[in-house]
């Protein structure tokens, strides 16, 4: 499973470089049965810059606004993709998640803490999570990786 899950980390590299996030480059891909179903980057909603929010101060947010990121999630677009052009591929899928550095260099995954993602991925049946770590990769159920996500402490 190592060698597989680099390959597919690599294609998930891929598409993170297509991030126009000025603050973070992440990509991800939705895999069912060794095929992608679905890929995404992050990047201002429908990549209008009149929405651009990567500059903006999270401390400015009032306290209801609990997604304090300034872009989709490449996991957002991924689960978007697929329900797209696979929605009946994506029980029992897996989601890779890579974070690349401004010079496109790999970064190693903290600890999950993306409820956002960690509820969409629930509801649409996605199996596991995959993130490279300082250690290696590691493969998170879904179900683990909301709980983890819920405990996250900074």
């Amino acid at each position: 499973m190592e060698n597989e899950s680099i390959n597919f980390i690599d294609k998930a590299i891929e598409i993170a470089k297509q991030s126009t996030c000025e603050r973070a480059k992440c990509g991800s891909i939705i895999v069912k049965d060794n095929v992608i179903i679905g890929q995404g980057f992050n990047s201002p909603p429908s990549n209008l810059e009149s929405q651009r929010r990567c500059n903006n101060s999270k401390e400015n947010y009032h306290k209801k606004v609990t997604d304090k990121t300034c872009c989709v999630h490449a996991e957002q677009r991924a689960i978007m993709d697929a329900l797209k052009n696979n929605p009946t591929r994506l029980k029992n899928s897996t989601l890779y998640f890579i974070r690349l550095s401004k010079e496109n260099e790999k970064q190693f995954a903290g600890n999950p803490y993306c409820t956002i993602c960690s509820k969409m991925a629930l509801d649409v049946g996605i199996k596991e999570f995959i993130l490279m770590h300082k250690d290696g990769i590691k493969s998170y159920n879904t179900e683990e990786y909301n709980q983890l996500s819920y405990n996250y402490k900074s």
